[in-house]
């Protein structure tokens, strides 16, 4: 099993809005890094334990955890002109873009602020910490897993 991070701004799509969604399921979808989207083509497997990370508000960190229910398959926003994540250049035949499906697993009754994991030790190398990384998809130790897990207690 892997572990990752995904980050979503919560006044676009938060724990509450996955957590509402039929079947507490959603598409992750309008990745637009390549790296971001080598992680789910390359690495993301059904199974995989996902920390749902927000990003761009007041108390940016992770609020709890979900799980990806489907491996990678086209977006199809990328396809859309009416989609703010168009992409002209993407091709049907040969996508470009990527997306997963994930399930609310779990809310934490606190978040996590990046603060408190910016001041530990043992976060001090996960991805979200390190200088310059901005990428919504960022895989996560199964060490880091288990600090964090602990610090959610």
């Amino acid at each position: 099993m892997n572990y990752w991070l995904m980050k979503s701004e919560p006044d676009e799509f938060s724990i509450d809005d996955l957590k509402s969604c039929p079947n507490q399921t959603e598409a992750w979808f309008g990745i637009r890094n390549y790296q971001a989207r080598n992680f789910m083509r390359d690495g993301m497997q059904v199974g995989d334990q996902v920390f749902f990370y927000h990003s761009s508000c007041k108390v940016p960190g992770i609020v709890g955890i979900a799980e990806v229910v489907t491996p990678a398959y086209p977006d199809s926003s990328a396809f859309n002109p009416e989609s703010k994540y168009f992409d002209p250049k993407s091709d049907p035949a040969n996508p470009r873009w990527l997306r997963v499906d994930i399930r609310f697993v779990k809310k934490f009754e606190d978040i996590i602020p990046l603060s408190l994991i910016k001041s530990l030790p043992q976060l001090a190398d996960m991805h979200l910490v390190t200088k310059g990384s901005r990428l919504s998809i960022q895989p996560v130790t199964a060490e880091q897993w288990q600090a964090v897990l602990m610090i959610s207690r």
